[in-house]
C-alpha cells in the first residue's frame, strides 16, 4: 500500500451507521468519531475525552496489572476495577484465619490498606503515531529474515532510538511500548508511567463479587457486584516508587466524577479501556482453525482440570483458598471457548467471513490489484499446513504447561553444569539460586497433592488427544519404564522427585549430585514439556513468518475496501488504550424472548440457593433488601439496581473499564459480555452483543450500606 492511500484511509473514513462497532484509537477520535458520538449523545468536546497535550478523561483510566482496566475515582488515587481483576490479590492476602474471599475486606483507615506484591497500575501519558519513523528505520536496518516489522525486540530498539532523539526520559517507572497496528501498516508509541506501590482498599465477599460464578459467567442477565478497590501510592514528592511505609496516596491529575441519576434505554455510553485481543480480519479458514484447535482444547482440557480442582477445593477451606484464583482463571476462558464455538455456528460466521473475503477478492480484480488474491491463497495454504502443529501446541499448552503445575519447577540447568564442572563456588551459587527459586515454587498456594491428581487426569487427556508417535519425549520414558501407565508415572514423580515437596528439595540441596538431577523424573518432564512446545513452534516458524506478511497485505486490502464502502476502520485489539461507544439497550437472544437492559436486587434474592456456593446471599444483604434500606442509591421507583447492559464493543482486558454517560461521568464498571456476543472477538453483531456492567449505584450501596465504609464514598465526587 502506498503512503498516500494509507493517509486517505485513516483521515477520511465516515462512520455513520456503524457507531456501536469499533475499538477506536484515541488519536483518531477527532477525525473519525467526534460527529457520530455527539449525534448519539456525547455532551463533551473530544478534547475533554482525549487531549494529546492537556488533561482529559484519558488521564483517569489506568491499566490494572497488565490484564485489566481501572478508573481513578478520587483525588487521592483510589482506583475502581472488577472483583475478578483484583481476585488474585484478594486471594494473596487470604488465609483460613482471614478469609477475605469469603468475608470481603474493607480498610477502615489508610493504615489498614494492604500492599499487593507485584501489582502495577500504569498511566498512558502520550500516544504518538510514529509510522513514518518506524518505516524509515525498517528501510535502513539490516533484516536478513525480513521480520523486523513485527519483532518486539527490534521495535523496542526503535522505541529507544526515538526516545533518545525526542529526549523522552525512561527508567523503571517511565517506559515505552511500540506496537504495530492494522497488520503492521501503522505503528504507535505509548509513553507510560508505572506505579508499583499499590494497596488493596476494599472488596465485597465473593457471594457479592462473584455471585453466580461459573453458572452466570458470560451470561445476561447478571446480578453480581463485580468490583474491588485499590489505591496508588507514590513517594512523598509524588513520583512513582517501589513499596515503602513512607509512601503516600498519589495526588492524581484527574479523577472521574460519579453520577447517581441512573440509566435508561437508549442512553449514550462510552467506555475506555485496554481490550486484550480480537481477530476481526481473519478469513474463514482461520476461524475454522480457531474453533478446532484453541477453542476445542480449552473446552476439552479445562473441563477436566476444573472438575478435578473443584472436587479437591470442596474438601477443605485451605485448598479452596489456595486454588480459588487458579480455578477462576481457568474457568473464565473455558466457558468463553464453548460459547464462542456455539455462536460461530449459530450465527453462521463462517458464511459471513466467506462473503467478506469474496468481496475483497472481487475488489482486487476491479482495481487490478492481484496482491489480495495472492495473500488469500497464501493464508489458506498456511492454515492447512500448520493445523496439526497448532493442534499439538495447544494440547501441550493447555494440558501440560497450564495444567500440570510441576512442569514449572525451577530450572536446574545451572546447578547441573556447575556439578559437572566441579567448581565449588559455582555449585554454591547455583544451590543458593535454586533455594530461592524453590521457595517461590513451594508457595502457600501450591499443593503437591492437588497437582498430583490434576496431572494424572491431564496426562491421560493429552495421551488420548495426541497419537503416540507425536507425543513429547517424556512419553518414551513412560512407555519404557511404566508400561505406558501415565498414572504410575505421575505417582513416581510425586513419590521420588527432589521437587516432590519443599523438604525433599532442601535435603537434596544439602548434598546435590549431577546423577540425581539427570535421573529425576520431574526434571525430565519439565524439560520435555518445554522442548515439545518449542518444537511445535519451530515446526511452523516458516509458515508463521509467511502468514504475517500475507496478513499485512490482506488487512491493507480490507481497510481499502471498508473505506470505499464507508465502513468503520479500526485496528484489532492488542492491549492498548481504546474507546468504544454505544447505547444502553435490551435485546432479543432468540425469537419471542427479550432480556431487559437492567437487573435489580430482587433478582439476587430470586436466584438465592443456600445449597449452591455460587448463589449464596449474605445475611446482611438480605436484611437490607427486606428493609428496603438502599439509601440514596435506589432507582426512582424504589428498587435497587445491580447491573445494566450496553451496546459497546468490549472484549477481554476491558474488565474493570469505566462506563461513562454523555457528560463523562461514571455510571458503571464493565465486567463481562453476554453469551450471545462471544463471537464478537471474530465478528461483531450489533443486535446481540452487549457489555455487562455493574451499576455504580450498586457499587456505592455495597460500600456504604453493606460494608459501612462511607469514608470511601466521602472522598469521591458524587453528582446526584
Amino acid at each position: 500500500m502506498k503512503k498516500t492511500l494509507l493517509t486517505t484511509l485513516f483521515a477520511t473514513c465516515a462512520l455513520t451507521g456503524f457507531a456501536d462497532e469499533g475499538m477506536w484509537m484515541l488519536t483518531d477520535l477527532k477525525k473519525q468519531n467526534a460527529a457520530v458520538m455527539q449525534d448519539m449523545g456525547l455532551d463533551l468536546s473530544i478534547d475533554d475525552v482525549y487531549s494529546p497535550e492537556g488533561i482529559s478523561l484519558k488521564d483517569a483510566v489506568v491499566h490494572f496489572g497488565g490484564g485489566c482496566t481501572g478508573e481513578v475515582i478520587s483525588a487521592e488515587g483510589l482506583v475502581l476495577t472488577n472483583h475478578h481483576c483484583g481476585y488474585g490479590y484478594i486471594q494473596q492476602h487470604s488465609s483460613v484465619e482471614h478469609d477475605y474471599l469469603t468475608d470481603g475486606f474493607w480498610a477502615m483507615t489508610r493504615d489498614e490498606e494492604l500492599p499487593c506484591e507485584g501489582l502495577t497500575i500504569t498511566y498512558i501519558d502520550r500516544i504518538l503515531d510514529v509510522t513514518d519513523y518506524v518505516q524509515e528505520q525498517l528501510k535502513k536496518d539490516k533484516d536478513p529474515e525480513g521480520l523486523n516489522y513485527l519483532s518486539p525486540s527490534y521495535l523496542e530498539k526503535v522505541a529507544a532510538r526515538f526516545a533518545k532523539k525526542e529526549k523522552i526520559k525512561t527508567d523503571e517507572f517511565h517506559v515505552l511500548e511500540l506496537k504495530p497496528f492494522y497488520g503492521a501498516n501503522k505503528y504507535y508509541l505509548f509513553v507510560k508511567t508505572v506505579y508499583k506501590d499499590i494497596r488493596m482498599v476494599g472488596a465485597p465477599p465473593s457471594s457479592i463479587g462473584k455471585f453466580g460464578a461459573d453458572t452466570d459467567n458470560w451470561m445476561w442477565p447478571r446480578h453480581c457486584g463485580d468490583f474491588s478497590m485499590f489505591r496508588i501510592y507514590a513517594a512523598p514528592d509524588g513520583k512513582p516508587a517501589n513499596y515503602s511505609a513512607l509512601n503516600t496516596p498519589l495526588k492524581v491529575k484527574r479523577h472521574i466524577p460519579i453520577n447517581l441519576n441512573g440509566v435508561k434505554e437508549g442512553d449514550f455510553t462510552f467506555v475506555m479501556g485496554f481490550p486484550g485481543r480480537n481477530w476481526r480480519y481473519m478469513i474463514s479458514d482461520e476461524v475454522e482453525e480457531r474453533m478446532q484447535t484453541t477453542n476445542f482444547m480449552r473446552d476439552t482440557v479445562r473441563g477436566v482440570r476444573l472438575k478435578v480442582m473443584g472436587e479437591e477445593m470442596a474438601k477443605d477451606a485451605k485448598t479452596r483458598i489456595q486454588y480459588a484464583a487458579k480455578y477462576a482463571s481457568s474457568a473464565n476462558y473455558w466457558k468463553n471457548a464453548i460459547g464462542m464455538n456455539e455462536g460461530l455456528v449459530r450465527l453462521k460466521v463462517l458464511d459471513k467471513k466467506k462473503t467478506q473475503q469474496e468481496a475483497l477478492l472481487a475488489y482486487g480484480k476491479e482495481t487490478g490489484n492481484n496482491a489480495y488474491q495472492q495473500a488469500y491463497e497464501t493464508i489458506r495454504s498456511i492454515v492447512a499446513k500448520r493445523r496439526d502443529a497448532v493442534y499439538h501446541q495447544q494440547a501441550i499448552y493447555e494440558a501440560l504447561m497450564l495444567g500440570t503445575e510441576f512442569s514449572k519447577i525451577p530450572d536446574t540447568e545451572s546447578l547441573l553444569e556447575a556439578l559437572k564442572s566441579g567448581k565449588k563456588k559455582e555449585v554454591a551459587e547455583a544451590v543458593t539460586g535454586l533455594k530461592e527459586a524453590g521457595t517461590k515454587y513451594f508457595n502457600k498456594d501450591y499443593s503437591p497433592a492437588v497437582d498430583r491428581k490434576v496431572s494424572k487426569a491431564l496426562l491421560a487427556v493429552y495421551a488420548r488427544l495426541i497419537p503416540s508417535a507425536q507425543r513429547i519425549r517424556i512419553f518414551q520414558t513412560i512407555d519404557r519404564e511404566f508400561g505406558g501407565d501415565t498414572d504410575a508415572f505421575i505417582d513416581a514423580c510425586f513419590d521420588r522427585s527432589i521437587f516432590r515437596n519443599a523438604e525433599a528439595l532442601e535435603a537434596f540441596l544439602n548434598n546435590p549430585t549431577a546423577e540425581a538431577l539427570e535421573k529425576d523424573l520431574m526434571v525430565q518432564y519439565a524439560k520435555s514439556v518445554e522442548e515439545g512446545y518449542k518444537a511445535t513452534g519451530d515446526a511452523m516458524k516458516a509458515e508463521t513468518d509467511a502468514y504475517n506478511l500475507a496478513h499485512k497485505t490482506w488487512v491493507a486490502g480490507m481497510l481499502a475496501l471498508k473505506q470505499k464502502n464507508g465502513e468503520p476502520i479500526y485496528p484489532d485489539a492488542n492491549s492498548t488504550l481504546r474507546l468504544t461507544y454505544g447505547k444502553i439497550g435490551s435485546y432479543e437472544p432468540v425469537d419471542g424472548k427479550e432480556y431487559l437492559y437492567y437487573t435489580t436486587l430482587k433478582g439476587v434474592m430470586e436466584k438465592e440457593d443456600p445449597e449452591n456456593p455460587e448463589f449464596v446471599v449474605p445475611a446482611k444483604l438480605k436484611e437490607l433488601y427486606e428493609k428496603k434500606d438502599f439509601g440514596p442509591y435506589a432507582m426512582p421507583d424504589g428498587r435497587m439496581p445491580v447491573c445494566f447492559a450496553t451496546g459497546t464493543d468490549n472484549t477481554g482486558g476491558n474488565s474493570g473499564s469505566p462506563v461513562f454517560n454523555g457528560k463523562g461521568e461514571l455510571i458503571g464498571t464493565g465486567f463481562d459480555r453476554n453469551y450471545e456476543g462471544l463471537t464478537g472477538d471474530i465478528a461483531y453483531n450489533p443486535q446481540l452483543q452487549r457489555a455487562a456492567c455493574v451499576d455504580i449505584r450498586y457499587i456505592l450501596f455495597v460500600i456504604d450500606k453493606y460494608a459501612g465504609a462511607k469514608h470511601l464514598i466521602d472522598e469521591m465526587t458524587i453528582i446526584r
